[in-house]
């Protein structure tokens, strides 16, 4: 009988990796940062990441599990669902400034590829076994994105275009002071520490219930 557990990996791993690749053929390529100027691709390539490591895991060709990282981008995945979604029902131009994405990658990128790797970081692998270093993974992932954004993308592209500056990946983002873009990337931050406690709240009633 096939192990259902590497199959569903094989699975997981094919779809982020599928939808990873897809990106290069739909971004503005002439814009500097490509698709990794969105934090929706950073969740996207922290799922890869983690449905590889994962599916090595489980053929045997690895005997790390990773647990620090997977649970941090499992956090990553939940902020950016919820940011996505909360912006989207809004206004939908908050994020998607150039009209609106396929529905399937739309989909699969603020729900369904998060979904996937929600199930396996707490029902398969069973994460936030260490918090110190999934902290610092957490604000490593977050605190990077938004120098990248600030530092790198910012000064290096002239879209969108907003009532304050230009340049940054998201048009909100656009229309706010400095001031304000640091009280909202503080407000982020926050967030992702309180979705880490209650992940780390699940987890640990997760192993209680369900003891490897």
């Amino acid at each position: 009988m096939a192990n259902p557990v590497l199959l569903w990996r094989w699975i997981v791993a094919a779809l982020a990796v599928g939808f990873f690749l897809y990106q290069f053929t739909t971004t503005n390529l002439s814009a500097f940062g490509w698709q990794f100027r969105f934090l929706t691709i950073w969740g996207l390539t922290a799922n890869m990441i983690v449905a590889v490591l994962m599916l090595r895991l489980s053929m045997g060709r690895s005997s790390r599990d990773h647990n620090a990282f997977v649970s941090a981008a499992a956090v990553m995945g939940a902020v950016v669902v919820l940011m996505y979604w909360k912006l989207y029902f809004t206004d939908p131009k908050l994020v998607n400034s150039a009209g609106p994405i396929p529905w399937y990658q739309e989909y699969y990128l603020h729900a369904l590829g998060p979904l996937l790797m929600w199930i396996d970081a707490f029902f398969v692998l069973g994460v936030f076994r260490r918090i110190l270093p999934t902290l610092g993974w957490m604000m490593g992932l977050f605190v990077g994105y938004i120098v990248w954004i600030e530092v790198v993308i910012h000064p290096m592209n002239d879209t969108p275009v907003g009532k304050v500056t230009r340049g940054l990946p998201y048009p909100f983002l656009n229309n706010m002071e400095m001031g304000q873009r640091l009280e909202f990337y503080v407000t982020t931050i926050v967030t992702a520490l309180v979705i880490g406690a209650i992940f780390w709240g699940l987890a640990a009633i997760l192993r209680r219930v369900m003891p490897a």
